[in-house]
C-alpha cells in the first residue's frame, strides 16, 4: 500500500463528492419534461425529487431503490469507500426503509495502482457490513476520473413511507448533522485544510443515518396517535436550502430557518471565510436566487454554508411541535447532534426565510 500514500485522491477529481452533481437548475428543467410513470404499484417516483423510489410488491411490502456515486471527497481510499457507502445508504434511511442489498458502481483509471481500488472497495464493504446491507455485485468501467458508489435496495411497508413532502405549518424543522463538508473538502482539495477539520468532516460523513432514522421511528410510534414525523429528506449536494426548498414546494408551505441554530463542523466557518467554494455551491446559489430570502443580519459566510453542497449529510425532518423535544432527546440518546433549526410556516414569498 506504499503507493496509495503518495496519491491525494481529491487532487485527481475536478469536483469533490456531492459537489460534482449536475446543477439543480439543469435537473429541474429536464425532469419536468419527463412523462410520469404509469404504474399503480409505484408508490414514490421522481416527480417530487424524493430521495429514493418506492415500489409496492404486496399490500404490506415495498422495495426502496436508490443509486449514488461520486468523485473522491477525502484522500484516503478506505475512507472514500466508507463515505460513498454511507451516502448511498442515507437515501434508504431518509425514506424510513431498511437497506438489504447493494450493487457497486466503480469508475477507475487504469493508471492508478489496483491497491487503491481494493482499499476503496474494502472501505465501502466495511460500512455496508455495519449497516447489515449485503454487497451482491456491481459494475466497473475505465475512467480517467475516479468515481465510486452503490445502487442500494431496501424494504419498507408501503403505508409507512417517509417522503420529502407533507410538512405542515407549525412543524419544527430538525437537522441531524452539522454543515460544512463541502467547503472543507474544497479546502482539502487545494491542500489548505487543517487536519482537524478533515477529521471532523470525515467522522460526520461516515456516520450512518441509521441512528437518526431510528430516533424518528421512535417518536413516530411513541403514543399510538397520528405520526408526528410529517416529512423527511437527507441533505446532500443541493445544500441545506436546496433540500429545504424541495420539501417546502412539495408540501405547499414555507420555512423560517435560523442560521444561528444550525451546527457547523469545526473549520467550516474558517473555510467559508477563506472562500473555499465549489462550483456546486455556485450552482446552488444561482438556483435558489429569488427563492431564499436572507435577513440583513445574516453574514455572508453563513449564507454560503447554508448553500454548501453536503456529502453524506444529515436528515432534515419536519416534526409536529408536540414531538420536537422528544425527537431531540431520542437523537441525543443515540449520540446524534440534532438541532431544531427553524419552523414551517404558511406559504409566502420568499419560500425560505433565513434569519
Amino acid at each position: 500500500m506504499a503507493g496509495t500514500q503518495t496519491i491525494r485522491l481529491t487532487a485527481t477529481a475536478k469536483s469533490a463528492g456531492c459537489a460534482a452533481k449536475l446543477s439543480p437548475a439543469i435537473l429541474d428543467a429536464v425532469l419536468k419534461r419527463m412523462p410520469p410513470a404509469n404504474d399503480p404499484n409505484l408508490v414514490v417516483g421522481f416527480e417530487t425529487s424524493d430521495d429514493a423510489a418506492v415500489y409496492r410488491l404486496t399490500s404490506d411490502l415495498a422495495i426502496v431503490q436508490t443509486v449514488d456515486f461520486f468523485t473522491p471527497i477525502v484522500d484516503d481510499p478506505f475512507l472514500f469507500g466508507q463515505v460513498a457507502a454511507t451516502n448511498a445508504l442515507s437515501d434508504v434511511y431518509a425514506m424510513g426503509g431498511r437497506p438489504l442489498s447493494a450493487l457497486t458502481i466503480v469508475a477507475f483509471p487504469v493508471s492508478q495502482p489496483p491497491e487503491i481500488l481494493e482499499q476503496i472497495l474494502r472501505g465501502g464493504l466495511a460500512k455496508m457490513t455495519e449497516a447489515r446491507c449485503t454487497v451482491v455485485g456491481g459494475h466497473s468501467i475505465r475512467d480517467e476520473e475516479m468515481k465510486f458508489g452503490y445502487a442500494v435496495t431496501g424494504v419498507i411497508h408501503p403505508q409507512r413511507v417517509w417522503r420529502n413532502i407533507g410538512a405542515r405549518p407549525g412543524d419544527a424543522v430538525l437537522l441531524t448533522k452539522p454543515l460544512g463538508t463541502g467547503v472543507i473538502s474544497t479546502a482539502l482539495k487545494q491542500g489548505k485544510a487543517d487536519p482537524i477539520w478533515v477529521a471532523a468532516s470525515t467522522a460526520s460523513m461516515t456516520q450512518l443515518n441509521y441512528d437518526a432514522a431510528e430516533a424518528l421511528h421512535e417518536i413516530a410510534g411513541a403514543d399510538g396517535g397520528e405520526n408526528p414525523v410529517h416529512a423527511v429528506t437527507d441533505v446532500t449536494g443541493f445544500g441545506l436550502l436546496g433540500h429545504a426548498r424541495e420539501m417546502a414546494i412539495g408540501s405547499g408551505v414555507s420555512m423560517r430557518l435560523d442560521h444561528t441554530r444550525a451546527a457547523y463542523l469545526p473549520g467550516a466557518i474558517e473555510a467559508a471565510r477563506g472562500e473555499f467554494f465549489s462550483g456546486g455551491l455556485a450552482n446552488n446559489r444561482e438556483f435558489l436566487d429569488g427563492c431564499a430570502g436572507f435577513d440583513r443580519a445574516v453574514p455572508d459566510i453563513y449564507r454560503s454554508l447554508l448553500l454548501d453542497p453536503q456529502t453524506s449529510g444529515g436528515l432534515l425532518a419536519a416534526v409536529a411541535p408536540r414531538s420536537a423535544a422528544a425527537a431531540i432527546s431520542a437523537c441525543e440518546r443515540r449520540g446524534i447532534p440534532a438541532r431544531i433549526i427553524g419552523e414551517v410556516i404558511e406559504k409566502r414569498s420568499p419560500l425560505l426565510l433565513i434569519v
